[in-house]
């Protein structure tokens, strides 16, 4: 079976953003091809998909590297979601379906309860999937695709501290969702910037980890062992 470029794709955005690929790292395609264990064609693909992304950058003499993000980059980074994760909170107001309405108020449940018992970890996984549903609640596909990849980037750029009061944090996205089931697009809007306002101030740059020399094998799916 062919491994799709997408798969591929994703399979090295994650290990980029994870640090295995530190940035500067070259990206050969017969060693990425080995490691995934599919064919050159789909890593090829894969990389000018990660180019235009950001993630890869191409270099004279040496071909596909690891990006290496400025400090600037990175600060604009935050400011960019910062004024995208509002404008997704006011569409999501005005577009959202019972069911993403539904599955927003299952995770303020659960993110209160996990809050209350100190589950940091949960509540890390939460927060990213409450983000998640509210952008794709949206209904705006160029916006969606933007705060996805602006999530990947984040995640590789920063580490984020986690809230002081984690209780508080969910009671805020909790009025917001009460905004977005009102429909209330400009309470949302404005509960939103607020909140990554305060989420923009727990990110720190990550330290980068010197670039490991032997990587093992991952086996895909219905890829070639």
């Amino acid at each position: 079976m062919r491994i799709p470029a997408h798969a591929v794709c994703t399979a090295i955005r994650d290990d980029i953003v994870s640090g295995v690929f530190a940035p500067g790292a070259r990206l050969t395609e017969e060693v990425l091809a080995r490691r995934y264990g599919v064919s050159r064609v789909p890593v090829r693909e894969a990389l000018r998909t990660l180019e235009s992304e950001g993630f890869v950058t191409t270099r004279r003499h040496a071909g596909a590297c690891v990006a290496e993000p400025t400090a600037q980059e990175a600060a604009d980074l935050l400011e960019l979601r910062v004024l995208l994760e509002p404008l997704a909170a006011a569409r999501a107001a005005r577009r959202r379906t019972d069911g993403h309405l539904k599955v927003l108020r299952g995770l303020v449940r659960l993110g209160q309860e996990r809050a209350r018992q100190g589950q940091g970890e949960d509540l890390r996984a939460l927060g990213g999937w409450f983000h998640e549903t509210l952008s794709q609640a949206s209904a705006s596909p160029g916006l969606i695709a933007l705060l996805t990849q602006m999530r990947y980037k984040t995640a590789w750029m920063f580490v984020v501290d986690a809230p002081a009061r984690p209780t508080e944090c969910w009671a805020e996205h909790g009025a917001l969702v009460d905004a977005v089931a009102r429909g209330d697009a400009e309470r949302a809007r404005s509960l939103a910037a607020v909140h990554a306002e305060r989420a923009a101030g727990a990110h720190r740059p990550r330290a980068r980890a010197a670039v490991r020399t032997s990587q093992p094998a991952v086996h895909m799916p219905g890829g070639r062992h």
